[in-house]
């Protein structure tokens, strides 16, 4: 009866598990709700940035009603916006897109070697967009201070050329006629980094004080979620180390966030895209994040005022980084100064094994020329490395399992001595020649590695969009055969865990046969629980990339040949367990007839 009670509560647990795993999601990674207004400023760095509020048009100047009158106000289609005049236009090897001349802002930037959609027609990726399109998200250089007129939103900027390209650097141009020039040099590399020169010049009178600024704004709405295994929002570097800890929610409700002292960039990650500013080395500046309200967010980068005298000026060297988290990439900029740059993804404590593990990934891609093979044959070089530590492993407990009937002797003789149970024990161990902690630390060594090429899969922008059989157009994404309509034949969508794929059902027979083959004794409910953990296993794993299910196939596989070969090594393991679960058996079953 205990037995059964036992069961039926398993089974109860796992199909909450199932039926309550996309409610748990939303709870614990939910969208950014609606804040109030921020509150007037009181601090130098606050008021600062209270001044760049007050010189954008992206957030809220009084309450939280003229926000959402502002946003309704503004809202416009993207090619509407993208559209209208005044705009340098930008054409570098690798991204394409736009200058708004009206505020200094690059708010259009694409990403020429990423498509938007699998559709091998569809466009590029859209990542930087205006102010007020549903996908707004954009980077602005302008100046706040005292003592003079400064531009602002409105401002409209003479532009020196056309078009901003690797050799054709553009000069923003704007004369307030009250004495002041300011300037603002861009200009853009091979990959994804603008750099902005912002110089102002007092040919004024009297002295006057000013700040370079620069921001990204962007809504939340279309951010990736975070998770403990990738993190998605507010980002930067401070003091040395990247900071992954804030996302959209506590900025919400915090209203603002400092950033740290001594910081190397600011900006918003998502898992495969990244914004980010880079200030100028050794300049004094504050940094920090904002909520405008209505899930808008702002990163600030605001230098310190300067008080320019009559006949001075000054210039502040700003980059912002617009682009894929590519891996060879961040790390060539950090190579090129920019502190923990590469650590823009977020790789977590294994990052020794996993950076490895990638560039072994992209030699076999380079090779075979198809990601869902180098998937295969990476999983099969891992698992062959780790092969002989996984023998290691098989090979102590083959030791322990020969000595056990010994072992059950001592603990019968000295039941009621346990220091001495325990000293008889070791001396049996050193004649026996048997370690008993070398059978665990074999598993303990596989861990990260494992791990790390597990998340090497979630976070390589690599494999986005990259095909591998038949139906599979997409790694990245869950597999979109799903049994329970038949495969697209039923008019419905199959929802969240219940969206069964041929990856998915395979990985539960995989799982079922590995856990069939260990021989270890178990009593009848463990054995029940571990006979329904890989169909439960199989519904959790259904939503997540197709990549990953390929992985953990293909590793399961590989751990159903391990397992036979070894066992035929070492035969008296399952002829132990095998005794064991006959006395166990044997066992329940003369207690159930007394």
């Amino acid at each position: 009866m205990d037995n059964q009670r036992n069961l039926i509560l398993a089974v109860v647990l796992c199909g909450i598990l199932i039926l309550g795993y996309d409610a748990g999601i939303s709870y614990f990674y939910p969208t950014p709700p609606d804040t109030e207004q921020v509150n007037r400023a009181t601090t130098p760095e606050q008021r600062r940035s209270a001044d760049i509020q007050e010189n954008s048009d992206a957030g809220p100047s009084a309450t939280r009603a003229a926000v959402e009158a502002d946003q309704i106000a503004t809202a416009v289609d993207l090619d509407e916006a993208l559209a209208s005049g005044n705009r340098v236009r930008i054409d570098a090897p690798r991204v394409e897109g736009s200058i708004n001349l009206v505020g200094a802002r690059i708010d259009d930037i694409e990403l020429k070697d990423h498509r938007a959609t699998v559709d091998k027609d569809s466009g590029p990726v859209q990542l930087f967009a205006p102010a007020g399109t549903p996908i707004q998200y954009f980077a602005q250089f302008g100046f706040v201070g005292d003592g003079t007129q400064l531009p602002d939103a409105k401002t409209v900027w003479k532009a020196s050329g056309d078009v901003l390209a690797p050799d054709s650097p553009v000069e923003l141009q704007w004369d307030n006629a009250q004495g002041q020039r300011f300037r603002i040099r861009l200009s853009i590399d091979d990959n994804y980094m603008i750099t902005a020169d912002q110089t102002v010049a007092n040919m004024g009178d009297g002295p006057v004080v000013i700040s370079p600024f620069a921001t990204i704004t962007r809504t939340s709405t279309t951010s990736s979620k975070s998770t403990w295994i990738s993190h998605s929002g507010p980002i930067g570097s401070f003091g040395g180390s990247v900071d992954y800890g804030p996302d959209y929610k506590d900025v919400v409700e915090e209203t603002a966030i400092s950033g740290a002292a001594d910081p190397a960039w600011i900006g918003f990650t998502d898992v495969y895209w990244l914004g980010a500013m880079i200030p100028q080395s050794g300049a004094g500046l504050s940094t920090g994040f904002r909520s405008l309200g209505n899930d808008l967010f702002r990163a600030d980068m605001i230098y310190n005022p300067t008080t320019l005298r009559p006949g001075r000026q000054i210039t502040r060297t700003s980059r912002v980084f617009a682009g894929a988290k590519e891996s060879g990439v961040l790390d060539l900029y950090q190579d090129q100064g920019i502190s923990q740059f590469g650590l823009a993804i977020d790789w977590g404590w294994f990052r020794w094994f996993e950076k490895p593990i990638l560039w072994l990934l992209r030699q076999i891609f380079s090779v075979v020329g198809n990601f869902g093979v180098a998937i295969i044959l990476l999983t099969c070089i891992v698992r062959g490395l780790m092969f002989p530590v996984a023998q290691k492993g098989f090979a102590s407990m083959a030791s322990m399992k020969a000595i056990q009937p010994e072992m059950k002797k001592l603990q019968e003789k000295y039941k009621d001595d346990k220091v001495q149970q325990q000293q008889e024990m070791q001396k049996l161990f050193k004649e026996r020649g048997v370690n008993p902690v070398a059978g665990c630390l074999p598993m303990l060594l596989q861990i990260p590695v494992f791990f790390a090429l597990y998340k090497v899969l979630i976070l390589a922008i690599e494999m986005r969009h990259q095909p591998f059989v038949f139906w599979i157009k997409d790694l990245s994404a869950p597999d979109p055969a799903h049994i329970l309509n038949l495969f697209g034949l039923l008019p419905f969508e199959v929802p969240g865990m219940l969206a069964l794929g041929p990856l998915a059902l395979l990985l539960g027979c995989t799982m079922w046969l590995t856990f069939k083959l260990n021989p270890a004794a178990m009593d009848p409910v463990q054995q029940q629980v571990f006979s329904i953990m890989p169909w439960v296993l199989m519904f959790v794993m259904s939503p997540f990339a197709a990549g990953l299910l390929l992985y953990w196939n293909t590793s399961n596989l590989l751990t159903l040949a391990q397992q036979k070969y070894l066992y035929s090594k070492h035969p008296q393991l399952r002829e132990a367990a095998d005794r064991e679960r006959a006395e166990k058996a044997a066992k329940a079953q003369s207690e159930s007839k007394a």
